[in-house]
């Protein structure tokens, strides 16, 4: 049987099945459906599509290779989750990750400590190029104080992504503002120049929110609730500032351009080091003895399972605890199933109809920009991966923008103010499902307060309608 094209019905037959199933899985299991019945959905919403796929002609090898080369992109991510997983155990059972939960709690104050999270946040990831580096460690840090001082968890992970997304779409060291210039066909520095145009509003919005909602949440009593934590903390580890020194060393190695992995692995290793020299009792009572083997497995269970640090105080219980590389298994298994249905999509061609169909429709500058976006979006939503979002619509789009008479850096700046930041509001997207896991907060509860993220995409559209700071060149034939 000769392979042909899908119709724009045919290709949209696995979609409407996920978007119904993951419809009814969310109503029925709410937070819970990450737990497993999310992946299950994307893998029988998979079957429907190379069940589509085989009726165009495709073969099953086709069909597995584009699965097996999917998954392959993915594979850094799992790599990079499961280190953060055991960087987590150990920063935890080292003193760092209370230390800095228990010097920031008698800085920070509930009144501005959302805004104050978002900047931190946009520093980190503006030096260090990465939000999920960001996340994983300031990020953490940041969770259990916003929890301490009464702040709903929702929020403080909407400021941290907020801040954390600012940085990595600013930032000349991250790899997707790399990544959307080398598409679109202009030069990293123009690129981040133009995109500051809409990027710097959207962050300035997200911060007032963030201070109206601190000036207008009631704190009353909490100052007492602080001091017990701190009392706790206090009495559980050595709290001192040579702590500090590992996640120091962990972002001076990713200013210096060290990858991600071997990054993490070194303060990873580090935390471990930290925990013998400067928590040896919590590491025996982990470890079930003061003695060698006890010692090597506390350290060993930091790396790779739950731990917890129990102390009087219920709260603190809660923000003392890690389930090292295997708390990270849910989400790998989550980006597995993701990658498989966004394999057989884009494999079959399927995504690829859809994607033209919408082009279609294109017939000013606004709708061309708007199309761009929605084209970023529902890429992140079916590939669930936001380098497909930025690569796929990039290559689609070159053409179009030139021929149009748009200059490049238009096209670079809509990849990243729709691909870069709406990932993570997606549960099955890799970066949804990470940050989430990393964060302990559902995707779906933290959304509504990634406020940067959501403007974002609204504010390259709404600048593009009205005309305003859009470059143009000599339309080509």
């Amino acid at each position: 049987m000769a392979k042909r094209e899908p119709t724009l019905f045919e290709a949209l037959i696995p979609v409407i099945f996920l978007i119904i199933l993951l419809s009814i899985n969310v109503g029925i299991f709410g937070d819970a459906a990450l737990d497993g019945s999310n992946q299950i959905v994307l893998i029988l919403s998979a079957a429907v599509a190379a069940i589509v796929a085989t009726r165009l002609g495709f073969k099953w090898n086709e069909i597995q290779d584009g699965i097996v080369k999917s998954i392959s992109s993915a594979m850094t991510s799992l790599l990079i989750l499961l280190l953060i997983g055991s960087l987590a155990g150990t920063w935890l059972l080292s003193g760092i990750v209370p230390a800095m939960i228990y010097y920031g709690l008698q800085i920070l104050n509930p009144t501005i400590f959302l805004f104050a999270a978002c900047i931190v946040c946009a520093i980190v990831s503006v030096a260090t190029g990465s939000s999920w580096t960001t996340a994983a460690t300031v990020g953490i840090a940041l969770i259990g104080i916003g929890k301490a001082l009464g702040v709903s968890e929702g929020m403080i992970a909407g400021a941290i992504l907020s801040g954390a997304y600012f940085g990595d779409k600013m930032s000349p060291l991250s790899d997707t503002t790399n990544l959307a210039p080398a598409m679109a066909g202009t030069d990293l520095f123009t690129h981040i120049r133009y995109m500051a145009i809409t990027t710097v509003p959207s962050i300035v919005l997200a911060l007032i929110v963030f201070l109206v909602i601190g000036f207008t949440t009631d704190t009353s009593g909490q100052a007492v609730e602080t001091g017990i934590i701190l009392d706790a903390i206090a009495g559980s580890f050595n709290i001192n500032g040579w702590l500090f020194i590992v996640p120091i060393v962990v972002v001076i190695l990713i200013v210096k351009k060290v990858p991600a992995i071997p990054a993490l692995l070194a303060g990873t290793l580090l935390g471990g080091l930290f925990a013998l020299i400067f928590q040896p009792e919590v590491v025996a009572n982990i470890g079930g003895g003061a003695h060698a083997a006890g010692m090597f497995v506390g350290v060993m269970k930091s790396l790779y399972g739950d731990i917890a640090i129990v102390t009087n105080n219920d709260m603190v219980n809660e923000l003392l605890s890690s389930g090292g590389m295997a708390g990270m298994l849910g989400t790998i298994w989550l980006i597995l199933s993701a990658m498989i249905f966004g394999g057989v999509m884009e494999s079959s061609g399927m995504l690829k109809r859809i994607a033209k169909t919408i082009i279609s429709f294109v017939n000013s500058t606004g709708a061309l920009v708007a199309s761009t976006v929605g084209t970023c979006v529902f890429f992140n939503i079916t590939a669930s991966d936001q380098y497909l979002a930025i690569v796929v619509p990039g290559r689609m789009y070159t053409d179009i923008y030139k021929r149009k008479g748009l200059a490049p850096e238009n096209l670079s700046r809509s990849l990243e103010d729709s691909g870069t930041v709406t990932s993570v509001l997606i549960p099955w997207n890799t970066c949804g499902a990470y940050h989430a896991s990393v964060l302990g907060v559902s995707t779906l509860t933290y959304a509504p307060y990634c406020f940067f993220n959501i403007i974002s995409p609204f504010m390259t559209m709404f600048f593009a309608f009205i005309g305003y700071k859009i470059r143009r060149i000599k339309p080509e034939v």
